[in-house]
């Protein structure tokens, strides 16, 4: 399936460039995503301000739960495939990890009682864009404020992102992880 709009072609704005190359480790091409995004330098200068890859309140597992919930549960293999392969080992995923963020619930095995809180709070803010009192309770007996607020903010970018590469029907990154078989 072709994508349907074409990523940037180069040369970038001078700017765009530094950040395009900044974005990805050496020798990596910067993902289809951000390229398509450089269409319009101030969508992608928006959306680069809005990222929320740097150093947070919460753990780099923390966050990829997160991340990789919200994708699963958008259909966003692209985006979920990028950080599964980038970020999966680093945060110590196993098969399971990566199975559960796609096909189970938080009550998978695999999750820590704080991590399947995570789940909850993704699964629910999908299903309802709101949370319950009961698993807010939850919530704020395990994570401050701020860690709360990180979460949240996650969910709904991961989301927005979901969209954007469902919408455009960006192509997988050749490096990047498949969901599981039946997902």
């Amino acid at each position: 399936m072709r994508s349907r709009i074409d990523p940037a072609p180069q040369p970038y704005e001078p700017d765009m460039e530094e950040t395009l190359a900044r974005l990805m480790p050496d020798g990596v091409e910067p993902l289809v995503l951000f390229r398509t995004l450089a269409r319009s330098p101030r969508l992608f200068r928006r959306f680069m301000a809005g990222g929320l890859l740097d150093k947070g309140a919460i753990t780099l597992r923390e966050r990829e739960i997160a991340i990789d919930r919200a994708c699963a549960r958008c259909g966003g293999e692209y985006e979920w495939g990028v950080h599964i392969a980038l970020f999966a080992e680093a945060v110590g995923f196993g098969p399971d990890e990566v199975r559960t963020t796609v096909m189970e619930g938080a009550e998978a095995e695999c999750w820590m009682a704080r991590e399947r809180l995570i789940v909850r709070l993704v699964d629910q803010l999908h299903d309802t864009s709101t949370i319950d009192d009961v698993l807010w309770a939850e919530l704020a007996a395990e994570f401050g404020d701020e860690q709360l607020l990180e979460f949240i903010m996650l969910a709904g970018f991961y989301h927005m992102v979901s969209f954007v590469v469902n919408a455009t029907r960006l192509p997988p990154e050749t490096y990047a992880v498949r969901f599981p078989a039946g997902a």
